[in-house]
């Protein structure tokens, strides 16, 4: 899979809606290892965004659905217990579409920052436009700034490891698409947690009664509905994440402390 456009994470703005949530890392949440997993980072966004929505006061019958989800590590990956806040603001828009940015923090020091697409839908699940309200209320933080509602597509190598992935009613939406935090528990059956980047791209619903397959490569994943690309994700991790060990200033310098106080000496 050919590495995806460069996001432009873009800070968190001093002016205009931003919107914050508490949550905790739970034990339904964490790997064996302690470490959050990648689908429940992606459940936390979803969490941030719709309480978002919820909060801004905007009437409509229409339903946000992801298109793409990217996130990376800017510090200390979060484990069991930690205690998170999540930051989200709106960062650009399209005709149909917008960019949502949002950050996590443990004990306020930012450590995830995560870029979605979000299109907005009917209840039959058709694409409809930005509304003028959403404007009035989100547009202050955005600064006007447009963003594509392109993304880059792929397929699986010739020869590719396969399985049937199986769908579960619990993993259904209110619209009976997969939900987007279902869908990352693709990709936590592939990849622990913690990672540099991952980039995860909705090319199609998968629904019920669908025969998905789960194919997958060194650095990437997709899930196929009759042959077709519904799903596709890309994962990077640097020599530390593949070696086991931490990465990030903040580990830099608890290594350092711990040196200091005398632990981690053998």
């Amino acid at each position: 899979m050919a590495e995806p456009a460069t996001r432009d994470y873009v800070p968190e703005p001093s002016v205009g809606r931003r919107f914050s949530m508490s949550t905790v890392v739970r034990l339904s949440d964490a790997l064996p290892s302690g470490d959050w997993r990648l689908d429940g980072v992606a459940r936390a966004l979803q969490d941030a965004a719709t309480e978002d929505w919820e909060d801004c006061g905007i009437v409509t019958d229409a339903l946000w659905l992801a298109r793409r989800t990217s996130f990376r590590a800017v510090g200390e990956w979060p484990r069991l217990y930690d205690r998170l806040t999540l930051t989200t603001f709106c960062a650009g828009v399209g005709a149909a579409w917008a960019e949502r940015r949002t950050n996590v923090y443990v004990e306020g020091r930012l450590v995830l920052e995560a870029s979605s697409l979000w299109v907005p839908v009917d209840p039959r699940g058709f694409p409809v436009r930005i509304p003028a309200t959403f404007y009035e209320i989100f547009g202050e933080a955005m600064r006007g700034r447009r963003v594509s509602g392109r993304v880059p597509t792929s397929a699986p190598p010739e020869g590719a490891p396969r399985r049937t992935w199986p769908l579960r009613r619990a993993d259904l939406d209110v619209i009976g698409h997969v939900n987007n935090a279902a869908v990352w528990q693709a990709v936590a059956e592939v990849v622990d947690a913690p990672v540099d980047e991952v980039d995860v791209i909705h090319h199609g619903p998968v629904e019920e009664g669908h025969r998905a397959e789960l194919v997958t490569s060194d650095d990437a994943l997709w899930l196929l509905v009759d042959g077709e690309v519904r799903v596709a994700a890309r994962v990077r991790r640097g020599p530390a994440r593949d070696a086991g060990g931490e990465v990030g200033p903040e580990h830099d310098e608890r290594e350092a402390q711990g040196d200091a106080d005398g632990e981690g000496l053998v």
